[in-house]
């Protein structure tokens, strides 16, 4: 196990360390069609009550969605997506103690949502969709997450795979991670997700995970979300059925542990309570300091 090398991260309130110990980010869902909690929070009073429980489960931030990103879902307009979530982002400001980031495509909805308290832009196209987010991070201020997708949501599992995923991810992280460049965002605001299970195959999905290593070479922290996901629910199949999205728990624990293990700052969840203890021992075999004594 290869050090982790330490950022840190500037946020209009705060500043965060990466690599003293592994971050989680708890996943909220303002969607109705969500893969992984089938749209149990998308009444805001319910998605703000999450919130603040995955704060109390020991959360070190929150990223909050307003459309659902799963293999073959349809986007929605920017107006649809800000009536999801500011709501809950305007009821959280002052009562959520743990940053927010916000989950969105689009430049619009990141503006509006950092105005509303948000603290992180978290785009899952690498700026492809609206390469405009990174101005608006810019000018804010605000860290921006550049995910690796190949494809856009509804077809990224029908279209072809990438013969060498290892290549195409470091490939496109790179060209997302120049036009941040050129919009006035320095590197260490800079976070990359290589985008497990965004038009990757099963098997590219773990070969990446053991691969990380290579990815940190490319000198930015590094975020992964493997939570629930379909490759899990294709290993842990029963009687050839995938386990649904809810029976994935342990699978993710595995995951998020070699992720950890391999260089990883943040990771991205939805089981926040159980996944904070996981954590925590993953970060005791990586570094003697987070030890216990005795």
């Amino acid at each position: 196990m290869a050090p982790r090398r330490h950022f840190r991260l500037r946020l209009p309130t705060r500043t965060l360390q990466l690599g003293k110990r592994t971050l989680v980010m708890g996943v909220l869902n303002v969607t109705p069609d969500s893969f992984s909690d089938g749209g149990k929070f998308f009444d805001p009073e319910r998605a703000i009550e999450q919130a603040l429980a995955m704060e109390r489960a020991g959360a070190h931030l929150l990223d909050i969605g307003g459309e659902s990103t799963r293999p073959g879902s349809a986007g929605v307009s920017a107006k649809e997506e800000l009536a999801r979530v500011l709501p809950v982002l305007r009821a959280l400001r002052g009562r959520l103690k743990i940053p927010v980031s916000i989950d969105t495509q689009k430049s619009d909805v990141a503006e509006a949502a950092l105005d509303a308290g948000a603290q992180i832009i978290n785009d899952i196209s690498g700026l492809k969709s609206d390469p405009r987010i990174a101005e608006v991070a810019a000018r804010q201020r605000v860290p921006l997450i550049l995910m690796h997708m190949r494809g856009e949501p509804r077809t990224m599992q029908t279209g072809g795979f990438a013969r060498d995923v290892i290549k195409d991810v470091m490939q496109g992280l790179r060209r997302s991670a120049a036009i941040a460049h050129k919009a006035g965002i320095g590197k260490s605001q800079i976070i990359l997700d290589p985008g497990i299970g965004f038009g990757k195959s099963f098997a590219q999905n773990y070969e990446l995970l053991q691969k990380l290593p290579q990815l940190a070479k490319l000198g930015y922290p590094l975020l992964v979300g493997t939570s629930r996901k379909g490759f899990l629910g294709a290993t842990l199949a029963r009687d050839g059925k995938p386990a649904p999205a809810d029976e994935r728990i342990w699978g993710t624990a595995a995951t998020v542990t070699a992720s950890i293990l391999n260089g990883v700052h943040i990771v991205r969840v939805h089981d926040v309570a159980e996944m904070v203890q996981v954590a925590r021992v993953a970060d005791c075999l990586l570094d003697a300091k987070h030890r216990p004594k005795g």
